[in-house]
């Protein structure tokens, strides 16, 4: 029989175990979060109106409608591994849904659109064009119709297997592939102009500030409702199943769930929402065109997530406003900069802070874990030697 010589002196004083905090429960959660949606809902709906112009205001509601994609981004792709380059397809698909009704209301019963009567094409107006008269139909066709789209294509693309690189440059392909479509559609769908003058919102005119201030409001309860559902679902069963299937698909399909339909939901969710942000974009700003929908939108939508933290629920929101606040304050000063400026940001994001600026919160909170007396923690170097003397 073999005996183990032990270390007397360690024996009788052995090295203390490192405190640790107690685990937050389930209502120290849902307090923190109903608190973050409070403070959240404060500065929209209070402090920004009260402190922006008009003018600044409208800007800040067309950044909120960047976040609202930016929010799906971090679903698929912050939580579910797929990289998706191709949102500007489904965020000029909810635009087009929008404006396609607001155009026709604007004109009257019976009647075409401007752009129609100018280019001279058409005598008539198209099958197509027709069922959007109606807000019972333009109004879930916002949605319903990029969710449509994402399900046909995720459940082709994803069903094979195709992920990673092939996937992203798959969505961009078909972000090239729409700009493309609308653009050789002039008489239709304007063309490289796009929709634009648009006057009216259900109703209301966009050129009065008042009901600009509506419009506002109107995006800022939908971005916090959005962020509400999103934190349900990274909450809940599924969203455990899909960090599961992006950390490891073979192992899902093992325990016998079908990992392409746990992409599929995450892929349609996030479609929707960049479809109900194109939607609003529209009312907010009077005009969509290729330019908003094509392929470098589609990219600056997934530079702001990475800046912010595409693993949180807020960094997502707080990089994409803070990309667009700093695009329109940077044109404004340096017009000709501000594209080499955005692509050495996001380099220096993803390679100094893979995480986002959302990390620097967790590498704060670890360093304070370590010592708890409030002094900087050992270095990894030095913890692995003082754990080696110990147990030696």
């Amino acid at each position: 029989m073999t005996t183990v010589a032990r270390d007397p002196v360690a024996a009788a004083d052995p090295a203390p175990a490192p405190p640790t905090r107690p685990a937050a429960g389930p209502s120290r959660h849902r307090y923190r979060a109903a608190a973050g949606f409070a403070l959240g809902a404060a500065l929209l709906f209070a402090v920004a109106p009260l402190l922006l112009s008009d003018f600044r205001l409208s800007l800040l509601a067309k950044y909120l409608c960047v976040a609202m994609v930016a929010v799906g981004i971090g679903l698929a792709w912050g939580r579910g591994g797929m990289l998706t380059l191709g949102q500007g397809v489904f965020f000029g698909l909810g635009g087009y849904a929008m404006a396609m009704h607001l155009k026709l209301a604007d004109a009257g019963p019976g009647n075409m659109p401007d752009f129609m009567t100018l280019y001279g094409q058409l005598d008539e107006l198209p099958l197509w064009w027709r069922p959007f008269a109606s807000p019972w139909f333009a109004l879930p066709a916002t949605v319903l119709l990029p969710m449509a789209v994402a399900f046909v294509l995720g459940s082709l693309v994803f069903r094979r297997r195709v992920r990673g690189a092939y996937f992203a440059i798959l969505s961009q392909a078909l972000a090239a592939a729409m700009v493309i479509l609308l653009i050789g559609q002039q008489g239709t769908t304007g063309g490289t102009n796009g929709l634009t003058d648009i006057r009216g919102f259900f109703g209301y005119d966009l050129n009065d500030p008042v009901n600009q201030r509506m419009v506002y409001f109107i995006i800022a309860g939908t971005l916090l409702a959005l962020l509400a559902l999103t934190r349900h679902l990274m909450q809940s069963r599924y969203g455990e199943l899909l960090v599961a299937v992006r950390d490891s698909e073979e192992r899902v399909r093992f325990l016998g769930y079908d990992p392409a339909t746990v992409k599929v939901v995450a892929y349609v969710v996030a479609a929707g929402m960049a479809g109900l942000a194109g939607a609003l974009f529209v009312p907010a700003v009077g005009i969509i065109s290729p330019a908003l929908i094509g392929i470098v939108p589609s990219i600056e939508f997934v530079i702001g997530v990475a800046v912010g933290g595409r693993a949180t629920l807020l960094g997502p929101v707080l990089g994409a406003v803070a990309v667009a606040w700093a695009r329109t304050a940077l044109s404004e000063r340096f017009p000709g900069t501000w594209t080499y400026l955005q692509g050495l940001l996001f380099v220096v994001v993803v390679a100094f802070l893979p995480g986002g600026l959302a990390s620097l919160i967790g590498l704060v909170r670890r360093r304070d874990r370590e010592r708890p007396d409030g002094e900087p923690g050992p270095g990894r170097w030095q913890r692995l030697r003082r754990r080696r003397e110990v147990t030696s």
